[in-house]
């Protein structure tokens, strides 16, 4: 009889812990507000846990959440959307979400350029040197361009220093945003996503920084403005990363 009881009370726990499990994971429909089609391909990113999925070809998706988590939900084209986890979602377990067409004014662009003669010797003295020098991130297969120092060392260095440094007030104001630059790595999706963006939408909000404190951040770590310009979330993610932690040894010491 013990053997019977005690088998009963593992099952129940068993069957609770389930059921907690399960009610942590809830689902959305994602249309176009414009066509009411729903939405293949949307990124789906809870910033609380830093884990993300995308909508299937119906448009919707699954991930784990809690009440009061915030989903940020993008796609190419269209304003990204903040969203919260009330509970009334978290009862029903499923909502519907409209994401809204974005509308892009294309400014007047004057293209200009370098004409080369076909003379090395002439050629040569018409291309501007650049004072850029190429290095390395962690676990990324290419050199990328840095600014004029040697490193981002120096200029952490000084930041520790100086308290009115644009790098010791955004490191120093964040610390638990920028500690979540690790759980960010861990995440599949979430290194997809951030690969295949430009925009530094997705990689703010994250963060909970602005993207002016993403340039300021970099610029004061000596990256170039040809990086901070041209790279993608992933790689500045990693250069935010390197820098971030440089920051805490020094300021350790």
């Amino acid at each position: 009889m013990k053997h019977l009881i005690t088998f009963l009370m593992i099952f129940a726990f068993v069957g609770v812990f389930s059921q907690i499990r399960e009610s942590s994971i809830i689902s959305g429909t994602i249309l176009n507000q414009k066509t009411q089609v729903p939405m293949h391909g949307v990124t789906v990113i809870n910033i609380n846990k830093v884990k993300g999925t995308t909508t299937n070809a119906m448009g919707t998706f699954q991930i784990e959440a809690e009440v009061n988590d915030t989903l940020h939900l993008s796609f190419i084209g269209f304003d990204p959307l903040k969203v919260k986890v009330t509970n009334q979602w978290f009862k029903s377990r499923t909502t519907t979400i409209e994401l809204i067409e974005r509308a892009v004014a294309i400014d007047e662009v004057e293209v200009t350029g370098i004409v080369l003669t076909g003379f090395l010797e002439v050629d040569s003295k018409l291309i501007p040197l650049r004072s850029d020098y190429r290095y390395s991130i962690s676990g990324l297969p290419h050199g990328y361009e840095g600014g004029k120092r040697n490193s981002g060392f120096s200029k952490v260095m000084s930041s520790i220093f100086n308290p009115a440094d644009a790098l010791y007030n955004i490191f120093g104001k964040k610390p638990r945003e920028l500690a979540r630059l690790r759980e960010m790595k861990k995440d599949p999706t979430v290194k997809e996503v951030l690969a295949s963006k430009f925009d530094r939408e997705t990689l703010s909000a994250l963060l909970g920084v602005t993207k002016k404190e993403i340039e300021d951040i970099l610029s004061n770590c000596s990256y170039s403005e040809t990086f901070i310009k041209t790279a993608n979330d992933l790689q500045i993610m990693d250069a935010i990363s390197e820098c971030y932690e440089e920051y805490k040894l020094m300021s350790r010491k």
